[in-house]
């Protein structure tokens, strides 16, 4: 089963024994994919080429629209064009990889190439779960402390948050990393996944897991106990603040500033949540798989969608924008 990368993948990291006639040093892995029909093939193809499409042109047209106008030159659209850009990282490290797999029938992927992608996949999961921390707490400023709004989210702590934010992805990324290169000898070959999932991995490895343990308990700590915390701690003081607004007009005005950002973060967590409860009660090896489309592409498509639909400054900074381009 498959879980979602840095929140739920320490279920599967359990102590594994091994026979030694069960153990092997592999080279590569091969990845079952989500199906093996022929006939689907050609639709996978179509369908996961159109979502990437749409997901690296509605993340970079959000990109654009905020570094082209200066009105959107403020702490919440720059935390929102960095979320954009690690959106499009993160759909790029498993979707283009899975439909060149799919147009070669080649599931083979080196254990270099394994590492590699697994290695950004973790950095950019966490990227995008620190982003939308950092954006909880520029909502909590603006709406529990507006007078102060510009002294305190100056452009300084601005950037240096992203770079914090970069910094505890990395952090976590190359601890995840290195964990998995002290596991040389790994039960099979196969990973029931479309790319190489950490927990998969993790799951196939034959060692002694005590040391693994604890530094996969640290990183879901980092990369997801605390954003989550920091997240629903923002939140808590935000309602909290809005329920003190005499007026029904000024509740909602104050609450839909932080309505697309609360829409990304339920999305973002619940179809995580999602892959953890389907794949924990699916004895199908590929249910997980398949449930993982949600948060590895769904999510990172709908993100553009949902701040552009809600939003009239970033509507109207795209008008401008298109309008220069024609």
């Amino acid at each position: 089963c498959s879980f979602f990368p840095f929140v739920f993948s320490l279920k599967l990291n359990h102590t594994v024994i091994c026979l030694c006639e069960n153990v092997t040093r592999v080279s590569e892995f091969h990845l079952i994919g989500l199906s093996e029909d022929p006939e689907l093939q050609p639709l996978l193809f179509g369908l996961f080429l159109s979502m990437y499409l749409v997901t690296v042109l509605g993340n970079l047209l959000i990109t654009l629209a905020v570094s082209s106008d200066s009105h959107l030159h403020t702490p919440m659209y720059f935390f929102l064009a960095n979320l954009s850009l690690a959106d499009i990282s993160f759909t790029s490290t498993t979707v283009p990889r899975m439909i060149v797999d799919i147009q070669t029938h080649s599931r083979v992927i080196s254990y270099a190439g394994c590492l590699t992608q697994m290695s950004f996949f973790m950095f950019f999961g966490c990227l995008d779960s620190m982003l939308l921390t950092v954006m909880a707490y520029d909502r909590f400023v603006a709406i529990c402390h507006p007078l102060h709004y510009q002294v305190i989210m100056h452009p300084r702590l601005c950037g240096s948050l992203v770079l914090l934010s970069v910094l505890i992805s990395l952090l976590v990324s190359q601890l995840h990393n290195s964990t998995v290169l002290q596991l040389t000898y790994f039960k099979n070959v196969e990973i029931s996944h479309f790319f190489c999932d950490p927990s998969q991995l993790l799951n196939l490895a034959c060692s002694d897991t005590f040391t693994n343990n604890i530094v996969m308990y640290f990183v879901g700590a980092v990369s997801g106990f605390l954003p989550i915390s920091g997240i629903f701690f923002s939140y808590y003081k935000i309602v909290s603040s809005i329920l003190r607004v005499p007026s029904s007009g000024g509740k909602y005005k104050a609450f839909s500033t932080c309505g697309s950002h609360l829409s990304v973060v339920c999305l973002f967590y619940g179809t995580g949540l999602g892959v953890y409860l389907s794949s924990a009660v699916s004895l199908s090896p590929r249910t997980g798989a398949v449930a993982s489309v949600a948060y590895t592409v769904v999510t990172p498509m709908l993100n553009p969608f949902i701040y552009s639909l809600r939003n009239k400054d970033i509507k109207r900074a795209m008008w401008r924008l298109f309008r220069k381009i024609v």
